[in-house]
């Protein structure tokens, strides 16, 4: 441990000599992927989806994707194959610019020069390596660059979710990032050998395999983990500090006070930025070190009178773009109050999901929308129901399209110590219509479904609907192109429970799973007047996270949380709850959308 910290002072010395080098070299690079590279990407995709008329990527339509438009399957491949090339060149040039900063002989064109033939030793078979590598070794490249292309790579929570309910699965789970965790660390020297020693893939993966072998990766692994530990601890008592500073900040009369915000905001993302950089640079440095000392030469003060001047004008620029942007974001900021949705219909476990007496409950907490769900009846009617066995709620190993709607209202489900009757949807929706509760209507499909089902549905709801204000969703595109068609008047939510890219479809606006959800999502959905809800949303950070991310909706299992939650976030603007606020949730929502 002594041995570690004493590490780490050392290259800290060497960090705050050359301190604004390193920030240059990681924040030209972050630029060039946020303004150059993101840009070209989602036009690609954008041109790609649209020259194959395809609304949307899903699971849904892979196979339908594959087999009827392989010319569009090609051009995504070859994009998948840039994106990897890209991801490779920004961890190779910021390898290589710490290791010339630290040697004093850093320049643009040497470094342009360094990462291209970083990027020229590699082969087409060295993509798929390249692909699985990095995914394994993404928590810990975090560390050293975080890399909004490749956001995608990550299992949403609510499969998480599922996992965990199962001891069987949840073991697995354990096991399987157990697996990830071991394979991470002993490959983690791969992409230093690969840039720093121009070795090829698996030959990198071999000698990482083999110098991470005897235990030493166990050491490697303690020094990453001190210095997150270190910037976590400076981390909080740094953002502490502005926090209370802005705290007595708030005292002061009018435009001062805002004054004081948005500098105390912009020191923040400063502050935060150098933090990020020190521990990148500190980490590079700790993973070059078991290779060779030849790479990382005796550090040098870093001296460029010319580069230095570039690198303060450039800074400045940036200054006052961030200090107009915080003005603005402290301006803006105002109460955004989201649609309340309560997820089938109950809250807080106040009964058996989809039934008329939660619903009866769950009124009295005032959720704008109340979301439910139908399927079709063996005798083509509707009852509300989730799932597509009967097992878990009602005992009964069927599936609602095998038995009649008499049949399925005469069950009993039970759910969370309560017990009710399964509701049709005709009783459902009129208790609704009583209580003057607006409903987000999921529609459930299955391979069973008569052909005249959606035709049916509209002609006997739709007009309903329309009256009273509620919405339809669906996880199946046919569905809302039906009503749509059908119902043009009602607004029809498309669900999607995997952010893959961003949809070119005719529907009123998503319903995203929250935790592939990002901000640039929903601006773009925004862009074209649609909505966006977010699900399942249980966990107050993550719902003042959805407020700021300007999301529409959040549907959630603890209606009253979310109603504490848009209070408190309406009535406490203080510029200080607000710079919190910002720490919180505002930098972790910021991820790639293609």
């Amino acid at each position: 441990m002594k041995q570690i910290l004493t590490e780490i002072k050392r290259d800290t010395r060497h960090f705050c000599r050359n301190w604004w080098a390193y920030l240059t070299l990681f924040v030209s690079v972050d630029l060039a992927i946020q303004l150059v590279a993101i840009p070209l990407f989602r036009m690609v995709t954008t041109y790609v989806l649209q020259a194959g008329a395809i609304p949307f990527v899903s699971y849904q339509n892979i196979v339908t994707i594959v087999s009827q438009h392989p010319l569009v399957v090609v051009a995504l491949l070859v994009e998948l194959a840039i994106l990897l090339l890209v991801v490779y060149w920004q961890f190779a040039i910021i390898l290589l610019g710490v290791r010339d900063i630290q040697a004093g002989t850093i320049g643009v064109r040497q470094l342009l020069k360094e990462s291209g033939q970083a990027l020229r030793q590699l082969r087409a078979s060295s993509l798929l390596i390249l692909l699985g590598y990095f995914v394994l070794v993404i928590p810990f490249a975090d560390l050293v660059f975080r890399t909004p292309l490749l956001s995608k790579i990550q299992i949403p929570a609510f499969i998480l979710d599922y996992l965990t309910r199962n001891a069987f699965l949840l073991t697995g789970l354990f096991v399987f990032y157990g697996l990830m965790i071991v394979l991470g660390v002993r490959f983690l020297l791969a992409l230093p050998l690969m840039v720093y020693c121009k070795q090829r893939p698996r030959v990198a993966l071999a000698n990482s395999w083999r110098q991470t072998s005897h235990g030493q990766w166990w050491m490697l692994v303690a020094r990453i983990l001190v210095i997150g530990l270190v910037a976590g601890m400076v981390m909080v008592l740094f953002y502490g500090l502005m926090c209370g500073l802005q705290v007595v900040m708030d005292l002061l009369p009018g435009k001062l006070s805002l004054t004081t915000a948005v500098v105390n905001l912009t020191l923040v993302q400063l502050g935060s930025e150098c933090l990020a950089v020190w521990t990148g640079v500190i980490t590079i440095m700790t993973l070059a070190r078991p290779l060779s000392d030849a790479i990382f030469p005796a550090p040098e003060a870093f001296r460029s009178s010319r580069g230095l001047k570039c690198a303060l004008v450039v800074a400045g620029l940036l200054l006052v773009l961030v200090t107009v942007v915080n003005s603005g974001f402290y301006l803006t900021t105002r109460s955004h109050r989201p649609v309340t949705i309560s997820h089938r219909g109950v809250a807080e476990e106040n009964g058996v999901q989809n039934t008329i007496p939660a619903l009866e409950k769950t009124h009295r907490l005032h959720p704008d929308y109340v979301e439910m769900d139908v399927h079709e009846t063996k005798d083509h009617q509707f009852v509300v129901m989730h799932d597509e066995n009967l097992k878990e709620l009602a005992g009964v190993d069927k599936a609602p399209y095998q038995l009649t709607l008499r049949q399925l209202t005469h069950l009993t489900v039970r759910e969370n110590g309560y017990r009710a009757k399964i509701a049709s949807f005709d009783d459902y929706l009129k208790a609704a219509d009583r209580l003057h509760q607006k409903l987000l209507v999921e529609i459930k499909t299955t391979p069973h479904d008569s052909r005249g089902m959606l035709t049916r549905f509209s002609n006997r709801y739709a007009k309903n609907l329309e009256q009273h204000g509620d919405q339809v969703q669906s996880l199946d595109y046919r569905v809302v192109t039906g009503v749509q068609k059908r119902a043009p008047q009602l607004a029809v939510i498309y669900i999607q429970p995997y952010n893959f890219t961003y949809p070119n479809t005719g529907a009123d606006g998503y319903s995203m799973e929250y935790s592939t959800l990002t901000d640039d999502f929903i601006s773009l959905a925004h862009l074209q007047h649609k909505l966006v809800y977010s699900w399942t949303v249980n966990e107050r950070p993550v719902m003042m996270q959805e407020m700021y991310n300007n999301v529409d909706g959040i549907i959630t299992d603890n209606l009253a949380d979310l109603n504490g939650a848009i209070k408190a976030y309406e009535q406490n603007q203080s510029y200080a709850r607000r710079l919190l606020n910002y720490i919180m949730v505002v930098p972790g929502s910021q991820e790639f959308e293609p």
